[in-house]
This record gives C-alpha cells, sequence and structure tokens, in this order.
C-alpha cells in the first residue's frame, strides 16, 4: 500500500449528517466528490479515495444488549463497498464500539473483510469501560489491543491471500491510546495512526507534533480534518499545508 499510495477519504452513514460527510446527499457525488480531492494529494503517489462508512456507532442508550453501539445493515454495507468497488476506491469500516469488544466487532464484518478492498477503522473514543457512556468522557484503547485487532486481519489477509489490508486508529488526545509501545505490525496489514484533534491550523499542527513524536516503527501517519468544527472561528487547512506536516500524512481523512 506504501508509498505507492496516499488514502483520502470521507467518513459518515447514511442519516446522520453529524457524523460526516459520506452520510450526506447522494451516495455516487459523494464518491466523486472524493476521488476529486484525493487528486489534490497526490503529491508524486498514486491518490487512492476511500469511504470511510461508520459500521458499529456508539449510541448514548445501553440498547437491548447494554453495549452502547447498533450496527449498521448489511444493505447499507452492502451498497457502499458497491460504490468502492466502482470508482476503484477502498471501504473502511469505522468501528465505535461503545461498551462493545473492539474484535468482536471486527469478527462481526467479516463477510466484508474478506474482500481485497475492503480494510478497518477503530475509533477508541468512542471505546467505554464498565460504568462509562458514549459522549461523557473520551474512551481509550491500548497498543495490545490493536494489535490483537490487526493479527485477526493478518490471519484474514494469509487465509484469503489478499492485498495488505488497512488498519486506522483514530487518536484525537494521549489518553485515548495507551501503552502505544506495544504496537506490533503484522504482515499484510498497513498500521496508521490518524490524528484528529479539532481546531485552528496552529492547534491542529500542535496536536500533530504530540501524537507522532514518538510514532512507532511500521506505523504511517493519519491525519483528520473537519470541514464544520475546524472552520468555526478558524478555518480549514489546505493541501498544500496538510502535506507540509512532519512526517508527511499518508492518510488524510475529512468528516
Amino acid at each position: 500500500m506504501f508509498p505507492r499510495y496516499r488514502l483520502v477519504g470521507f467518513c459518515g452513514v447514511p442519516g446522520a449528517a453529524a457524523l460526516g460527510r459520506l452520510g450526506t446527499g447522494d451516495l455516487r457525488a459523494r464518491a466523486a466528490e472524493v476521488e476529486k480531492v484525493a487528486h489534490g494529494y497526490a503529491a508524486g503517489r498514486e491518490p487512492l479515495p476511500v469511504l470511510e462508512l461508520l459500521a458499529t456507532v456508539a449510541n448514548a442508550s445501553a440498547g437491548r444488549d447494554g453495549t452502547y453501539r447498533s450496527r449498521t445493515p448489511a444493505a447499507t454495507i452492502r451498497r457502499f463497498h458497491g460504490m468502492a468497488r466502482e470508482r476503484r476506491a477502498l471501504l473502511l469500516l469505522n468501528i465505535q464500539p461503545g461498551r462493545a469488544a473492539p474484535l468482536d466487532e471486527v469478527r462481526a464484518l467479516r463477510e466484508w473483510l474478506v474482500h481485497p478492498d475492503v480494510g478497518i477503522a477503530l475509533d477508541p473514543e468512542w471505546e467505554m469501560g464498565p460504568g462509562e457512556v458514549p459522549g461523557g468522557k473520551y474512551g481509550h484503547t491500548s497498543g495490545r489491543e490493536v494489535t490483537r485487532v490487526a493479527r485477526y486481519l493478518s490471519g484474514l489477509v494469509a487465509e484469503h491471500d489478499l492485498p495488505e489490508k488497512p488498519l486506522v486508529f483514530h487518536q484525537v488526545a494521549e489518553s485515548v491510546l495507551r501503552a502505544e509501545s506495544a504496537l506490533r505490525p503484522q504482515p499484510g496489514v498497513a498500521l496508521i495512526k490518524s490524528v484528529d484533534g479539532i481546531g485552528s491550523p496552529g492547534l491542529k499542527r500542535g496536536t500533530w507534533r504530540r501524537l507522532v513524536a514518538r510514532l512507532p516503527d511500521g506505523v504511517h501517519s493519519g491525519f483528520k480534518l473537519f470541514y464544520e468544527e475546524d472552520a468555526e472561528g478558524s478555518r480549514l487547512m489546505t493541501p498544500k499545508e496538510v502535506l507540509a506536516l512532519t512526517p508527511r500524512p499518508e492518510y488524510v481523512m475529512y468528516e
């Protein structure tokens, strides 16, 4: 995957505009827009558009099983996968686990993960412990837990002779990822840390420097922008500014 490609995508889920641009308007139009934005980030690489669909969404209510999460219907995933395949894009299935176990949510998506153009994005800001409710405070994961997911994906890659599969983990604050030194890259899996702090260009650069300062060997960098939140009282960073970050992001995602 790297250094051949630079990944650029939108995230979201249908019917929830607040969760990202991908969930708004016509899917075909959004996919075409992603492709156009991706070309602005090529910078000597082949741009690879990404549709990051929220496949597990954290909820403020417990639900019947007490997990504080809901799963996106298979028909929706199928529609987005069809569009990704049509546009020669990647489909990333984003997991906001609530109180569910992240690896259980990944395993529940196996029928999609055996395809060569489908990967996983973990959103541990929404991974809650006992007694915690999504939205009340930041959740967290650990390097060991991310490694467990990477091992599972590595097994699928080997079993089905698949190309390298991306595994993104979004990080909004230092507390969201514990024991980062325990991260262990796995064969056939491209590990990507996506820094997703909100704010002005200066604030975002500061978050970036803090969260990539000790990036483990074999882990690639990603950067997240927010069309609305970043622009409140400031402005959205330009592709030129994003590509000037060190290290240069290999995945750029817009919400």
